[in-house]
């Protein structure tokens, strides 16, 4: 590793510089609370999904969306997007349902006064749990869980490190960028060696341990993360690879992908979903047509 001629000695006591965050210093802050009001829009479904589809927000539409495909009908759901770039995440209303002001945040008004689940993986417990789906068999709950646990603590590393590194940092830095890509690849191999014995990440069924892992590690892997697949050599982890197209094939996560989606191809992106028609009729491709 080479030396850093301008190695960075830390203050006695840190102190914020907005300019010093790189690509993401407007949304990066470092206390809570709103910062302006805003209410959030209310649709006609059950449930309420404030979102991006980022990974972590990928994850909740992918399971909406398989819910409704296998035949839960009252699963269905308003999707309503939060631009992080511009700091929706930070309004009153956001706030409210998410002190932590990240997305995903869900209300479900199926419940009286409504309920309010953040966090990714909570959000996915909390619907499997009321639809018992996508739970797996009962013996096999705690391998589940204990995946769906494995992804929250380990896909910080592969995100807010790797990635932000790798991709976002306001320059390439070599030794945060070898550390993150190591432990990266080593989850990788924990991954992969799971699946070689596995159909799916807890056993023969398909649960939301899967969908949790595939919205980072299965992006990742299908070259859809931080340009980063020749330099993580991703194409070696043959087992993560199957399981990775075979879920990409389902056509619930197809759909679960364009929600909240705000880039890539206009056909891709759905920025809202009120209705299962607006696969259809609304992505960006067709309101630009009807727009001309």
């Amino acid at each position: 590793m080479t030396d850093n001629p301008d190695e960075y000695t830390p203050p006695e006591v840190w102190t914020w510089d907005a300019e010093s965050g790189g690509k993401f210093a407007s949304i990066n802050r470092p206390i809570a609370g709103p910062t302006h009001d805003k209410e959030l829009q209310v649709g006609k479904h059950p449930f309420q999904l404030y979102s991006l589809a980022t990974p972590n927000g990928v994850k909740v539409t992918v399971m909406l969306e398989e819910l409704l495909a296998a035949g839960h009908t009252s699963a269905e759901y308003d999707a309503w997007l939060i631009n992080i770039g511009d700091g929706d995440q930070f309004g009153s209303g956001f706030v409210s349902v998410n002190p932590n002001s990240k997305i995903p945040a869900l209300m479900d008004h199926s419940t009286t006064p409504p309920t309010r689940v953040f966090e990714s993986g909570a959000i996915l417990l909390h619907l499997a749990e009321k639809f018992n789906a996508f739970l797996g068999a009962p013996a096999t709950r705690p391998e589940m869980l204990s995946w769906l646990f494995w992804q929250m603590g380990s896909a910080p590393y592969l995100g807010g490190g790797f990635g932000h590194f790798y991709a976002y940092a306001p320059w390439k830095m070599e030794y945060p960028i070898n550390r993150f890509a190591m432990e990266t690849k080593r989850q990788l191999d924990v991954l992969d060696r799971k699946l070689a014995e596995t159909t799916y990440i807890a056993g023969e069924d398909y649960t939301i341990a899967d969908m949790a892992i595939w919205a980072w590690y299965g992006q990742l892997v299908l070259g859809r993360l931080y340009s980063a697949e020749t330099f993580l050599d991703v194409a070696s982890y043959k087992n993560v690879q199957r399981w990775a197209k075979a879920i990409d094939a389902r056509p619930a996560v197809q759909r679960g992908r364009m929600v909240n989606r705000t880039f890539g191809e206009p056909e891709t992106q759905l920025h809202e979903r009120h209705d299962a028609s607006d696969f259809d009729t609304n992505t960006q491709d067709k309101i630009g047509d009807a727009a001309e």
